[in-house]
């Protein structure tokens, strides 16, 4: 396993003017020793041929390589109107393109519903459905430009492992997977049981904390635990810092959780 890290561990500086997507090579490699960079397309400033012709060299320059891009804002992929979900299938196509570009190996998505939460054993099959038909298409797309297409748990009904593992045995598409995070589950789902379902079908690990003492022991989960299941699964990808607590700063936070990892992949 390798260490990569989610951009949006430094969102808010980025949201202040610190620094920009640009400069998030050089932070990473400089500041945390981190080769591996997990893009997020919301902290880009434009997604022209010209911007990312500048973010390949400031990764040349800094020895860094893209592992992938996580897109929002691009529609509802399990949407209930045919048109739409279609469309958001489609608006994804632009950064598998970029993520072709740059090196990478896959965009994260989000299995949302657009509309209600589906609730009922009806609805969640239906949704499965509609969701099978969305991702096909965009995985058809995405396979010509040897892209992954992965899904997080990341709110709502995306957070319930059960229903995505049923998309990916539904779908049976090779470059479909997940991106198990370790923080996106509601308190009535066993975290450790979820994050062990979705490592079955995992491209992506996503290493979610809040906070560490001064042991580097993560408070509000069992970090050694988690880090064991994706050891048990086999996986042998990238395991990406995504740091999102208040205590720390995002430097400090995203230092203890590289201290923590570096500890743990000897």
């Amino acid at each position: 396993m390798k260490i990569s890290l989610a951009e949006w561990s430094l969102h808010k500086a980025i949201r202040s003017r610190l620094m920009t997507n640009l400069d998030f090579p050089r932070i990473a490699r400089e500041q945390f020793g981190i080769e591996g960079l997990e893009f997020v397309n919301g902290l880009w400033e434009a997604p022209t041929h010209d911007y990312v012709r500048r973010l390949k060299s400031n990764m040349a320059a800094t020895g860094t390589k893209a592992v992938l891009i996580m897109c929002d804002g691009e529609g509802f992929m399990g949407h209930t109107d045919k048109a739409q979900r279609m469309a958001a299938a489609d608006n994804h196509r632009k950064w598998v393109d970029i993520t072709a570009e740059l090196g990478g190996h896959a965009i994260r998505t989000n299995m949302y519903p657009g509309e209600k939460q589906p609730a009922t054993a009806a609805e969640i099959d239906d949704f499965i459905g509609r969701c099978v038909e969305s991702f096909s298409k965009l995985c058809e797309y995405a396979a010509g430009r040897n892209i992954s297409v992965i899904i997080e748990n990341h709110g709502g009904i995306s957070s319930n492992p059960d229903v995505v593992v049923r998309l990916m045995q539904q779908a049976k598409l090779k470059n479909l997977g997940t991106l198990p995070d370790f923080g996106n589950f509601p308190k009535e789902i066993d975290r450790y049981e979820a994050v062990r379902k979705l490592m079955a079908h995992a491209r992506g690990v996503s290493f979610k904390c809040f906070d560490f003492d001064a042991q580097l022991k993560e408070t509000s989960m069992d970090m050694d635990r988690l880090m064991k299941t994706v050891e048990a699964a086999g996986y042998q990808g990238y395991v990406g810092i995504e740091y999102e607590g208040n205590r720390m700063t995002e430097f400090e936070g995203i230092q203890a959780a590289k201290r923590y990892l570096d500890k743990w992949l000897g």
